[in-house]
Protein backbone atom coordinates (compact mmCIF):
# COMPACT_ATOMS: atom_id res chain seq x y z
CA UNK A 1 0.00 0.00 0.00
CA UNK A 2 1.23 3.64 -0.95
CA UNK A 3 0.96 6.43 1.49
CA UNK A 4 2.49 9.50 -0.86
CA UNK A 5 1.07 12.43 -3.11
CA UNK A 6 -0.89 14.01 -0.71
CA UNK A 7 -1.33 17.69 -0.91
CA UNK A 8 -2.15 18.63 2.59
CA UNK A 9 0.12 16.62 4.37
CA UNK A 10 2.98 14.33 3.86
CA UNK A 11 3.67 10.42 5.63
CA UNK A 12 6.19 8.41 6.86
CA UNK A 13 5.68 4.46 7.50
CA UNK A 14 8.03 2.56 10.02
CA UNK A 15 7.22 -1.14 11.67
CA UNK A 16 3.41 -0.58 11.44
CA UNK A 17 3.34 3.00 12.77
CA UNK A 18 2.15 5.71 10.11
CA UNK A 19 2.97 9.01 10.64
CA UNK A 20 0.64 11.36 8.63
CA UNK A 21 2.48 15.35 9.16
CA UNK A 22 -0.18 18.26 8.44
CA UNK A 23 1.99 20.90 5.76
CA UNK A 24 -0.63 22.57 4.26
CA UNK A 25 0.70 26.76 4.24
CA UNK A 26 0.29 29.27 5.52
CA UNK A 27 -1.43 27.81 8.57
CA UNK A 28 -3.16 24.15 8.00
CA UNK A 29 -6.18 25.36 7.48
CA UNK A 30 -9.12 22.97 7.06
CA UNK A 31 -10.29 22.73 3.62
CA UNK A 32 -11.31 20.63 0.63
CA UNK A 33 -7.83 19.45 -0.17
CA UNK A 34 -7.20 18.50 3.19
CA UNK A 35 -10.78 16.73 3.86
CA UNK A 36 -10.31 14.92 0.14
CA UNK A 37 -7.01 13.96 1.53
CA UNK A 38 -7.93 12.65 4.95
CA UNK A 39 -10.98 10.58 3.23
CA UNK A 40 -8.35 8.87 0.62
CA UNK A 41 -6.22 8.01 3.65
CA UNK A 42 -9.03 6.25 5.23
CA UNK A 43 -10.06 4.08 2.00
CA UNK A 44 -6.07 3.34 1.76
CA UNK A 45 -6.10 2.19 5.80
CA UNK A 46 -9.37 0.57 6.04
CA UNK A 47 -7.61 -2.35 4.00
CA UNK A 48 -4.46 -2.07 5.12
CA UNK A 49 -3.75 -4.57 8.41
CA UNK A 50 0.15 -3.94 8.05
CA UNK A 51 -0.22 -0.20 9.50
CA UNK A 52 -1.24 -1.11 12.92
CA UNK A 53 -1.12 2.87 14.29
CA UNK A 54 -1.44 6.11 13.07
CA UNK A 55 -0.03 9.13 14.33
CA UNK A 56 -1.38 12.55 13.27
CA UNK A 57 1.69 15.66 13.85
CA UNK A 58 2.28 18.36 12.08
CA UNK A 59 4.99 20.37 10.63
CA UNK A 60 3.79 24.35 11.83
CA UNK A 61 5.73 25.36 14.85
CA UNK A 62 2.53 26.55 15.72
CA UNK A 63 -0.60 25.24 14.00
CA UNK A 64 -1.27 21.37 14.45
CA UNK A 65 -4.65 22.07 12.46
CA UNK A 66 -6.57 24.68 12.12
CA UNK A 67 -10.80 25.41 11.90
CA UNK A 68 -12.40 24.95 8.68
CA UNK A 69 -12.06 27.04 5.70
CA UNK A 70 -14.10 29.99 6.04
CA UNK A 71 -14.61 29.65 2.19
CA UNK A 72 -16.78 26.79 2.39
CA UNK A 73 -18.33 27.81 5.71
CA UNK A 74 -19.48 31.20 3.96
CA UNK A 75 -21.08 29.67 0.97
CA UNK A 76 -23.66 27.47 3.41
CA UNK A 77 -27.43 27.79 3.02
CA UNK A 78 -29.08 30.38 4.68
CA UNK A 79 -32.16 28.66 4.27
CA UNK A 80 -33.07 26.12 8.18
CA UNK A 81 -34.21 22.57 6.64
CA UNK A 82 -36.86 20.07 8.08
CA UNK A 83 -34.75 17.12 9.78
CA UNK A 84 -36.09 14.62 7.21
CA UNK A 85 -34.39 16.69 4.43
CA UNK A 86 -30.94 17.59 6.67
CA UNK A 87 -27.82 15.88 5.40
CA UNK A 88 -24.55 15.03 6.66
CA UNK A 89 -21.62 17.47 6.12
CA UNK A 90 -18.36 16.26 4.23
CA UNK A 91 -16.92 17.68 7.37
CA UNK A 92 -18.75 14.95 9.72
CA UNK A 93 -18.42 11.86 7.17
CA UNK A 94 -14.38 12.55 6.58
CA UNK A 95 -14.11 12.88 10.65
CA UNK A 96 -16.09 9.90 11.41
CA UNK A 97 -14.38 7.58 8.08
CA UNK A 98 -11.08 8.48 10.41
CA UNK A 99 -12.83 7.82 14.10
CA UNK A 100 -14.13 4.48 12.43
CA UNK A 101 -10.70 2.97 11.16
CA UNK A 102 -9.39 -0.13 12.28
CA UNK A 103 -6.02 1.04 13.41
CA UNK A 104 -5.36 3.25 16.40
CA UNK A 105 -5.20 7.07 15.78
CA UNK A 106 -3.09 9.70 17.82
CA UNK A 107 -3.49 13.04 17.43
CA UNK A 108 0.50 14.52 18.17
CA UNK A 109 -0.62 18.27 19.05
CA UNK A 110 2.04 20.48 19.19
CA UNK A 111 0.50 24.13 18.46
CA UNK A 112 -3.24 25.35 17.91
CA UNK A 113 -6.22 23.09 17.31
CA UNK A 114 -9.39 25.95 16.92
CA UNK A 115 -12.24 24.77 15.29
CA UNK A 116 -12.40 21.86 12.61
CA UNK A 117 -8.62 20.93 14.37
CA UNK A 118 -10.15 20.55 17.46
CA UNK A 119 -12.95 18.37 16.19
CA UNK A 120 -10.16 16.63 14.97
CA UNK A 121 -8.19 15.79 17.11
CA UNK A 122 -11.47 14.46 19.25
CA UNK A 123 -11.95 12.41 15.98
CA UNK A 124 -8.90 10.47 16.64
CA UNK A 125 -8.76 7.63 19.46
CA UNK A 126 -5.91 9.49 22.05
CA UNK A 127 -4.82 12.68 22.23
CA UNK A 128 -1.73 13.93 23.84
CA UNK A 129 -0.62 18.10 23.79
CA UNK A 130 2.80 20.08 23.89
CA UNK A 131 2.34 22.79 26.96
CA UNK A 132 3.20 26.52 25.72
CA UNK A 133 2.64 25.14 22.49
CA UNK A 134 -0.84 23.27 21.98
CA UNK A 135 -4.25 25.77 22.38
CA UNK A 136 -7.82 24.49 21.81
CA UNK A 137 -10.95 26.87 20.99
CA UNK A 138 -14.41 25.86 19.65
CA UNK A 139 -15.65 29.20 18.35
CA UNK A 140 -18.34 28.79 16.44
CA UNK A 141 -20.89 30.26 19.03
CA UNK A 142 -19.47 33.13 18.44
CA UNK A 143 -19.71 32.96 14.78
CA UNK A 144 -23.41 32.42 14.85
CA UNK A 145 -23.10 28.95 14.53
CA UNK A 146 -22.29 25.46 16.18
CA UNK A 147 -19.44 23.07 16.00
CA UNK A 148 -20.52 20.89 12.93
CA UNK A 149 -17.92 18.69 12.53
CA UNK A 150 -18.77 16.28 15.06
CA UNK A 151 -17.19 18.71 18.05
CA UNK A 152 -20.67 18.95 19.94
CA UNK A 153 -21.35 14.98 19.65
CA UNK A 154 -18.32 13.93 20.24
CA UNK A 155 -17.24 16.39 23.47
CA UNK A 156 -20.26 15.44 25.36
CA UNK A 157 -19.45 11.93 24.95
CA UNK A 158 -15.49 12.51 26.05
CA UNK A 159 -16.09 15.29 28.76
CA UNK A 160 -19.74 15.12 29.96
CA UNK A 161 -22.69 17.52 29.25
CA UNK A 162 -21.77 20.61 31.48
CA UNK A 163 -17.96 20.53 30.56
CA UNK A 164 -18.86 20.39 27.07
CA UNK A 165 -21.11 22.99 26.80
CA UNK A 166 -18.74 25.14 28.96
CA UNK A 167 -16.24 25.07 25.99
CA UNK A 168 -18.63 24.99 23.01
CA UNK A 169 -20.29 28.50 24.54
CA UNK A 170 -17.53 30.18 26.01
CA UNK A 171 -15.72 30.12 22.79
CA UNK A 172 -12.59 30.67 24.36
CA UNK A 173 -8.84 29.20 24.11
CA UNK A 174 -8.15 26.96 26.56
CA UNK A 175 -4.16 25.01 27.19
CA UNK A 176 -2.48 21.49 27.48
CA UNK A 177 -3.61 21.42 31.11
CA UNK A 178 -6.74 22.73 31.32
CA UNK A 179 -7.60 20.17 28.66
CA UNK A 180 -5.86 17.57 30.72
CA UNK A 181 -8.24 18.66 33.58
CA UNK A 182 -11.05 18.64 31.26
CA UNK A 183 -10.83 15.13 29.95
CA UNK A 184 -10.67 16.59 26.19
CA UNK A 185 -7.00 15.04 25.91
CA UNK A 186 -5.07 11.67 27.45
CA UNK A 187 -2.01 14.09 29.05
CA UNK A 188 0.04 16.98 28.38
CA UNK A 189 3.25 17.15 28.49
CA UNK A 190 6.47 18.88 28.47
CA UNK A 191 7.52 19.82 24.40
CA UNK A 192 11.10 17.89 24.79
CA UNK A 193 8.57 14.82 26.37
CA UNK A 194 6.04 14.66 23.73
CA UNK A 195 7.87 12.95 21.09
CA UNK A 196 9.44 9.97 23.10
CA UNK A 197 6.27 9.97 24.71
CA UNK A 198 3.96 9.43 21.72
CA UNK A 199 6.60 7.30 19.80
CA UNK A 200 7.19 5.25 22.58
CA UNK A 201 3.08 4.18 23.11
CA UNK A 202 2.63 3.94 19.42
CA UNK A 203 5.43 1.29 18.62
CA UNK A 204 4.19 -0.39 21.42
CA UNK A 205 0.69 -1.16 20.09
CA UNK A 206 1.84 -1.64 16.39
CA UNK A 207 3.55 -4.93 17.95
CA UNK A 208 -0.22 -6.37 18.72
CA UNK A 209 -2.52 -7.86 15.98
CA UNK A 210 -3.76 -5.82 13.64
CA UNK A 211 -7.47 -7.66 14.08
CA UNK A 212 -7.21 -7.22 18.02
CA UNK A 213 -6.48 -3.55 17.78
CA UNK A 214 -9.87 -2.87 15.69
CA UNK A 215 -11.88 -5.51 17.97
CA UNK A 216 -10.77 -3.03 21.24
CA UNK A 217 -11.86 -0.14 19.07
CA UNK A 218 -15.30 -1.40 18.27
CA UNK A 219 -15.82 -2.74 21.91
CA UNK A 220 -15.03 0.68 23.42
CA UNK A 221 -16.95 2.64 21.17
CA UNK A 222 -19.96 0.14 21.16
CA UNK A 223 -19.86 0.75 24.92
CA UNK A 224 -20.94 4.25 24.81
CA UNK A 225 -24.46 4.17 23.54
CA UNK A 226 -25.37 1.03 24.22
CA UNK A 227 -27.39 -0.27 27.54
CA UNK A 228 -24.87 -2.36 29.68
CA UNK A 229 -26.49 -6.12 28.87
CA UNK A 230 -25.88 -4.88 25.12
CA UNK A 231 -22.58 -3.82 25.13
CA UNK A 232 -21.47 -6.93 26.82
CA UNK A 233 -22.74 -8.70 23.95
CA UNK A 234 -20.74 -6.84 21.87
CA UNK A 235 -17.52 -7.80 23.90
CA UNK A 236 -18.22 -11.19 23.66
CA UNK A 237 -19.32 -10.73 19.91
CA UNK A 238 -15.79 -9.02 19.13
CA UNK A 239 -13.93 -11.76 21.03
CA UNK A 240 -14.77 -14.14 18.64
CA UNK A 241 -13.81 -12.24 15.62
CA UNK A 242 -10.19 -11.59 17.59
CA UNK A 243 -10.06 -15.15 18.74
CA UNK A 244 -10.90 -16.57 14.97
CA UNK A 245 -8.03 -13.93 13.21
CA UNK A 246 -5.12 -13.85 15.61
CA UNK A 247 -2.89 -16.15 17.75
CA UNK A 248 -4.47 -15.63 20.77
CA UNK A 249 -5.49 -19.18 21.55
CA UNK A 250 -1.92 -20.12 20.85
CA UNK A 251 -0.57 -17.75 23.48
CA UNK A 252 -2.93 -18.66 25.98
CA UNK A 253 -2.29 -22.46 25.45
CA UNK A 254 1.61 -21.28 26.20
CA UNK A 255 1.01 -19.53 28.91
CA UNK A 256 -0.87 -22.52 30.69
CA UNK A 257 1.29 -25.25 29.49
CA UNK A 258 4.32 -23.33 30.59
CA UNK A 259 2.41 -22.31 33.98
CA UNK A 260 3.53 -18.41 33.14
CA UNK A 261 0.01 -17.57 35.34
CA UNK A 262 0.98 -18.88 38.52
CA UNK A 263 4.96 -17.55 38.90
CA UNK A 264 5.36 -14.92 41.40
CA UNK A 265 7.97 -13.49 39.16
CA UNK A 266 5.80 -13.51 35.59
CA UNK A 267 2.63 -11.85 37.41
CA UNK A 268 5.29 -8.70 38.31
CA UNK A 269 6.80 -8.56 34.82
CA UNK A 270 3.37 -9.19 32.62
CA UNK A 271 4.57 -5.33 31.12
CA UNK A 272 7.20 -7.20 29.51
CA UNK A 273 5.63 -10.89 28.67
CA UNK A 274 2.77 -9.37 26.75
CA UNK A 275 5.60 -8.13 24.10
CA UNK A 276 7.51 -11.07 24.18
CA UNK A 277 4.50 -13.00 23.60
CA UNK A 278 4.40 -11.45 20.40
CA UNK A 279 6.99 -14.10 19.60
CA UNK A 280 4.19 -16.59 19.38
CA UNK A 281 2.21 -16.27 15.90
Amino acid sequence: MSYDNYETFHTSLQSGVLTVTFDCPPVNVQGIPMLDDLDRLAESLEEDRTVKVVVFASAHPEIWVAHADTNFLKDMSTEAVSRDEVKLLYLQKVLQRISDLPQATIAKIEGCARGGGHEFALACDMRFAARGKAMFMQMEVAMGILPCGGGASRMARQVGLGRALEIILSARDFDADEAQAYGTINKALEPDEIGPYVDELANRIAKFPAESIRACKRAAIASIDLPIQDALKEEAYWLYQATSQTPAIKRFANADRDGLQNDIENQRRWNDIVILTQAIE
